[in-house]
C-alpha cells in the first residue's frame, strides 16, 4: 500500500495520546489516537498483552501477523490491507494500524459483482497466508467503495486450515496477473531482501516452510478451491 507520509510518520512517530477499547473481538483492540506536530488521527492498536492465548496458535504472535499480512499485501501489490506496523504503545509492543473510515453497515454480505475482482485478490491472498479466520465483518468498505481486509490476526499457520466466506469464485481459475505475482514472490524467497526479509523475520521456521509451501500449491493447482465435499467439473 502506498500510505501517504503524513500517515506514515504519524502511526510510527506520533504520540498515541487515547485508547478506546472497542467491542468487537475477543482480544483487546484498541482505537488510538495520535498527535504528531498539527497532525492527528486515528490507529487500530492491538498489544501482545491483549491477545488471547489460543491452543493452535502459538501465545503472543497475533500482532506479528497483522503486520506480516500488511507486508505480504505490500509485496504483492494488492492494495487491501491498511498500512500496519509494529510499534510500542500504552499497553506494550503491538501492532498499530492505519483507521479507515468506512460505512459500518456494509460488509461481505453486502458486496455485489462490482467488487467481484477485490474480493478475488483477497480470495487468493487468504490461499497464500493461510488465514484461517476471513469472516464476513472482516471485510469494510470506506467512503469511496474501496473494499479492505482487516483482522489478520490468524494467519500464516504451519498447518493448512483456511476458514473463509468467499466461496464466490470456487473452482474459478485464478487470474494470471495474481499468479505472476506469486511466481515472482516465491522465486525471491530463496534470496530473501527488503520487505521480503522484514516478512519471513515475523514467521517460524515452520511457519516460512508452510507458505513455501502453500505457494507451490496454489501455483501448481492455478484455481480456487472448490466448495468442501463437491468435486470440480
Amino acid at each position: 500500500m502506498k500510505v501517504d507520509d503524513t500517515t506514515y510518520q504519524l502511526l510510527n512517530h506520533g504520540e498515541i495520546v487515547s485508547c478506546e477499547l472497542t467491542p468487537a473481538g475477543s482480544n483487546y483492540t484498541f482505537l488510538a489516537k495520535l498527535n504528531l506536530g498539527d497532525s492527528s488521527g486515528l490507529a487500530i492498536y492491538k498489544p501482545k498483552d491483549g491477545e488471547i492465548p489460543l491452543w493452535d496458535f502459538p501465545s503472543g504472535t497475533l500482532y506479528k501477523r497483522e503486520c506480516a499480512a500488511y507486508i505480504l499485501s505490500d509485496i504483492l501489490e494488492w492494495d487491501f490491507i491498511p498500512y500496519t506496523i509494529i510499534r510500542d504503545g500504552p499497553y506494550g509492543i503491538g501492532s498499530v494500524q492505519q483507521f479507515i473510515y468506512h460505512d459500518t453497515q456494509k460488509n461481505y454480505y453486502t458486496l455485489d459483482d462490482s467488487n467481484a475482482e477485490e474480493l478475488r485478490t483477497i480470495a487468493c491472498f487468504d490461499l497464500v497466508a493461510n488465514n484461517t479466520d476471513r469472516k464476513a465483518g472482516h471485510m469494510i468498505v470506506d467512503h469511496d467503495g474501496k473494499v479492505w481486509g482487516i483482522d489478520q490476526g490468524l494467519t500464516f499457520h504451519s498447518d493448512t486450515k483456511i476458514r473463509t466466506v468467499i466461496w464466490d469464485f470456487s473452482d474459478e481459475p485464478i487470474p494470471e496477473h495474481h499468479l505472476d505475482k506469486l511466481e515472482i514472490f516465491r522465486s525471491n524467497l530463496s534470496n530473501p531482501t527488503g520487505h521480503i526479509k522484514d516478512l519471513l523475520e515475523l514467521l517460524s521456521d515452520d511457519e516460512i516452510i508452510a507458505l513455501n509451501r502453500r505457494l507451490d500449491w496454489v501455483l501448481s493447482e492455478k484455481f480456487y478451491p472448490g466448495i468442501p465435499g463437491r468435486r470440480r467439473s
